[in-house]
């Protein structure tokens, strides 16, 4: 018998200058003007990532040769207040419609702007070494990332 060893989830939180509504806004219709070019997972270059807003919606990526990778889909859909996709990359950073670790975001009015929190979770799909790697590199790429968008949602909104 094989036992599976949960992983930890990794929990981020960073707060925004900016309403509910927009900062849920431009972390999901507006990925394309703030997530970096360098962080694809399709053949490179990316030219850019997408995110379709809805229920059962698409998290891909476009090359500028145009061939498309999936990232994964939108399983929770609750504007303005949280959003779930499905994480479908490997350990190797390659898109794996097989694996499907999670990536909730949360949305809450806080004081002058909105608490964005977000949790990557279920590692342990991945097998114990590939999802505790995964999570190691995710625990250290994402607040990269969340400062990036701040930046952005502040200067729009």
């Amino acid at each position: 018998m094989t036992a599976t060893v949960k992983i930890a989830p990794v929990h981020k939180a960073i707060h925004v200058r900016a309403p509910q509504a927009h900062a849920f806004e431009v972390f999901t219709a507006g990925l394309s003007k703030w997530w970096p070019r360098d962080h694809g997972i399709g053949k490179p270059p990316m030219k850019m990532p997408k995110f379709e807003p809805w229920l059962g919606g698409r998290w891909y990526e476009i090359s500028e040769d145009g061939s498309e990778a999936d990232v994964g889909r939108v399983l929770v859909w609750e504007p303005p207040k949280r959003f779930v996709v499905s994480w479908n990359i490997n350990s190797q950073w390659k898109p794996d419609a097989t694996i499907g670790s999670e990536v909730e975001v949360r949305f809450t009015a806080d004081g002058d702007g909105t608490r964005v929190e977000l949790e990557h979770r279920k590692f342990e799909v991945m097998g114990d070494e590939a999802g505790a790697k995964m999570r190691k590199d995710v625990d250290g790429g994402w607040p990269r990332l969340l400062e990036i968008y701040k930046g952005s949602a502040e200067a729009n909104s």
